[in-house]
């Protein structure tokens, strides 16, 4: 009598039966899903932690990607002896990297705030994620070919599908859930204690039995104090952020709050004459202080609405300052603002300290405020403005950059007359003179008469501004004020007339437009900053 030993197919060969095997493959390849949702979370929440408090998204993008990338590789080496064990392994690499995950924005910003070593503890921890992220492919494929044999390809197709898809829910979930609803910091420690809870429980149910008894206690022990420590932090993590991030201010924060777009610190102190002083920060970065913003805003307005002023745009300008200037004009009739943040535009409505600056200004009935992409909504403007006024932050990321390009400029151009105005903020001629002059550069490029002009406000320092025409640019426009303009508290005649006048050290360089192809204003503005 002979014995057939022609080996089966793999993939005919289960090693648990019918109902439970199947069972056991979907809670596996639910734990893949939840897992890889888990993991591209923490990379983005790397990434945006790093755009919000260095300002660099690109570079920040590039290092934690490539970082973790990196990591991956070498975790799924590492992983190997792990295989013999592979359930046991899996609920450990769980535990830890939900542990390292969820903490991870907390350590990074403590690491920024207090010890000032966010760059080596950017690298430190998105080469820990990525480790532990690489060490969970082996080991689920070993235990996936456990509960089914399965021909290699087949196997590697429905962990990958399942893996792709969860990162696809984890990518949208950050933006449009975690961040609205918990924040960065809050937001990190919920998902990882979702990846635990999912990593460890999931594993030790399907593999209970192959475990002893004691093995199992020390994996839900371990778990357990995992999920204990982030419910810890969570509790304290609005305390710990407090206090972190005050560090990063010299005067006492009375508003904060991260929000899709950017980080919104208000602080607020006396100056030295006695009077209050509020300052508003973007994402660290100074945009007005009380004291003096007075400068920088009739700066900004009065001289764009020299001319016709009937109908006025306003880019940017969220805290509603610029606004306050336009509406000291009677004539104007309607105005309308831009800004991308809506919880910018909620303050400049609500918080007492800007409300009172403001003077109330969103609550005009000639006011309509909007909350989109300056860029985006340019690309369907289809109604005209006799006057156009931009107050974009400081082109230090690439987002940014893209609203001081050539392209933006000639999209400006859909909604100007031949008689139109535009002003636009742009930065410092002493600080970043090669920013400054890139954007007069640019504005020019793009088919504007430009004249620029600058003044001293004494919380930023010198501080320079582009007045722009359509058209003619061999006719620049020349910055005055209207015979009907309001009474002012810094500008008059003499001193704009003063203010077109660059010294020596502050004149016109050998610079680039900068386009969406080429951002040589991103460029420069990151070398010029770095210092200060």
């Amino acid at each position: 009598m002979t014995v057939d030993t022609t080996p089966r197919p793999a993939d005919t060969a289960p090693t648990t039966g019918g109902a439970l095997s199947r069972g056991a493959r979907f809670l596996l390849l639910l734990a893949v899903f939840i897992c890889a949702a888990c993991g591209l979370t923490y990379e983005l929440a790397l990434t945006a932690l790093g755009s919000y408090l260095i300002g660099n998204s690109v570079t920040q993008t590039s290092v934690v990607l490539s970082v973790m990338v990196f990591a991956m590789g070498i975790g799924s080496l590492a992983a190997k002896p792990l295989q013999k064990r592979a359930a046991g392994g899996f609920a450990l690499v769980e535990g830890a990297l939900a542990l390292v995950g969820g903490l991870s924005v907390l350590v990074l910003y403590v690491s920024f705030a207090w010890l000032r070593i966010y760059m080596p503890a950017m690298v430190v921890v998105s080469f820990v994620v990525g480790l532990l992220i690489g060490a969970e492919i082996p080991l689920l494929m070993t235990l996936l070919q456990r509960i089914r044999r399965q021909e290699a390809g087949s196997a590697v197709a429905d962990m990958f599908a399942v893996d792709y898809i969860g990162a696809l829910v984890g990518g949208l979930a950050f933006p449009f859930l975690l961040l609205p609803a918990f924040g960065q910091l809050q937001g990190a420690l919920v998902v990882g204690a979702v990846n635990a809870t999912a990593g460890v429980v999931v594993v030790l149910w399907i593999f209970r039995h192959e475990m002893r008894r004691v093995v199992r206690l020390g994996l839900l022990t371990g778990m357990t104090a995992v999920l204990a420590v982030l419910a810890t932090v969570y509790v304290l993590a609005d305390d710990i952020e407090v206090s972190a991030r005050q560090q990063l201010y010299r005067d006492p924060i009375v508003h904060a709050e991260t929000t899709p777009y950017q980080d919104i610190v208000i602080t607020r102190s006396r100056a030295f004459t006695g009077a209050p002083d509020t300052r508003l920060f973007l994402n660290g970065d100074l945009q007005f202080s009380s004291v003096d913003e007075y400068r920088y805003h009739e700066a900004l307005v009065h001289p764009g609405l020299s001319k016709k002023r009937s109908s006025v745009l306003i880019l940017g300008g969220g805290d509603a300052l610029a606004l306050r200037e336009v509406l000291r004009y009677e004539d104007v009739r309607e105005v309308t603002l831009v800004d991308l943040d809506p919880a910018m535009t909620r303050l400049a409505r609500s918080f007492p300290p800007l409300v009172d600056l403001n003077e109330r200004a969103l609550d005009d009935p000639r006011v309509t405020a909007v909350h989109a992409d300056a860029f985006t909504w340019l690309r369907d403007a289809t109604r005209r403005y006799d006057a156009v006024l931009i107050d974009f932050p400081d082109p230090d990321t690439a987002s940014l950059a893209k609203l001081y390009s050539v392209e933006f400029y000639h999209l400006l151009g859909r909604v100007l007359t031949p008689q139109s105005q535009v002003l636009v903020q742009g930065g410092s001629p002493f600080f970043a003179p090669k920013t400054y002059w890139s954007i007069g550069e640019t504005i020019t490029e793009a088919g504007y008469a430009v004249t620029p002009y600058q003044v001293d406000v004494p919380s930023f320092g010198n501080w320079g501004f582009f007045l722009a025409a359509p058209g003619d640019t061999t006719t620049a426009p020349t910055p005055h004020l209207t015979a009907g303009a309001p009474p002012l508290r810094f500008l008059d005649p003499s001193v704009l007339r003063a203010a077109t006048v660059f010294p020596v050290d502050r004149r016109p360089q050998d610079v680039r437009a900068s386009t969406l192809m080429d951002p040589a204003v991103l460029e420069y503005t990151r070398h010029e900053w770095r210092h200060y």
